[in-house]
């Protein structure tokens, strides 16, 4: 199916997007709501492509920047659109609003995928016009530096709209993940919460500072983490595989686990503790900065995995 891609919502996740897709030689049409985000948009766009072409994770700026049109309706972004990314505000009333305003519009054999973090896409697309062609595809932000996009559909999302997001997601340079079904936090930020609550538990109970568990994981579990995942880690961790790891260290986990029986939210108190020891590492003046850090470092890495066989 010919046509080109839409961007509907374009803060920092669909201009992500729209640079994922540009990249790969997509025309890109791009909507949002506020005429400030649109005004704005190819100049915070062509700074993060010269960003990229310093690492050379892009050829020519200009040509995928030339790919890139921001429009003043939602129309001329959906019409004639063969997928359209919707990465509008994370709440279910904003979502459904969207979907119903989308659907009506939607050439023959158009999907639409919602870069939803959470939010199952059954929550806002039932009653929306084609909901059959409605699912999620949650990127990890910034999507152009980091490839995963979790593939969700809803249970009355078509099979042939699952395929073609699949397809397209590995056309355009992504890592697509299938959800076979809907889960609250999809696939992951289930895993993400799990580190994170044994996080926040660890530094309350007093056992090491945000710091060092952050640093456990960055000059750690987070080196291997980067090129392979859990599985493959303890598959390889142990003479005869996974299943000689499960039967040395399974009983070690399954202790961990019941000793986490009884999860609880993050206190008001717990968090501030957090916040101070963040703050007096990184003033809140330097977040900008440092996101931009990390911004560069990913580059790097994913120029470095370019280059690997």
């Amino acid at each position: 199916m010919a046509g080109h891609i839409g961007i509907v919502g374009a803060g920092l996740v669909g201009g992500g997007w729209s640079i994922v897709f540009a990249r790969s030689g997509e025309q890109v049409r791009v909507y949002d709501t506020a005429a400030a985000i649109r005004e704005g948009f190819l100049g915070v766009v062509g700074q993060q492509l010269d960003d990229l072409k310093s690492y050379d994770l892009v050829d020519d700026p200009a040509a995928v920047l030339a790919r890139i049109r921001v429009c003043d309706n939602l129309a001329d972004v959906v019409k004639g659109a063969r997928f359209i990314q919707e990465s509008v505000l994370e709440q279910v009333e904003v979502k459904a609003e969207i979907s119903a305003a989308i659907g009506p519009l939607l050439d023959e054999g158009a999907i639409v995928g919602s870069s939803t973090s959470g939010i199952p896409g059954s929550a806002f697309t039932e009653h929306a016009v084609n909901r059959e062609r409605f699912l999620v595809t949650h990127p990890v932000n910034p999507p152009y530096l980091v490839p995963v996009v979790e593939v969700v559909p809803t249970p009355w999302t078509a099979q042939a709209s699952v395929d073609g997001a699949m397809a397209l997601m590995a056309q355009v340079g992504q890592s697509p993940v299938l959800v076979r079904r809907e889960v609250e936090g999809f696939i992951l930020n289930r895993l993400q919460g799990v580190l994170l609550r044994e996080a926040w538990d660890l530094f309350e109970e007093g056992y090491a500072s945000a710091e060092d568990i952050d640093k456990t994981v960055s000059e750690g579990l987070g080196l291997r983490w980067s090129f392979m995942g859990p599985f493959e880690t303890i598959d390889l961790n142990a003479p005869g595989g996974v299943a000689d790891y499960a039967e040395r260290l399974g009983p070690l986990y399954h202790s961990i686990q019941k000793s986490r029986t009884d999860p609880k939210p993050w206190s008001a108190g717990l968090i501030g503790d957090v916040d101070k020891e963040r703050r007096a590492a990184l003033p809140t003046e330097k977040l900008a900065e440092r996101r931009n850090w990390r911004d560069r470092r990913l580059m790097a890495l994913a120029a470095h995995k370019a280059r690997q066989t």
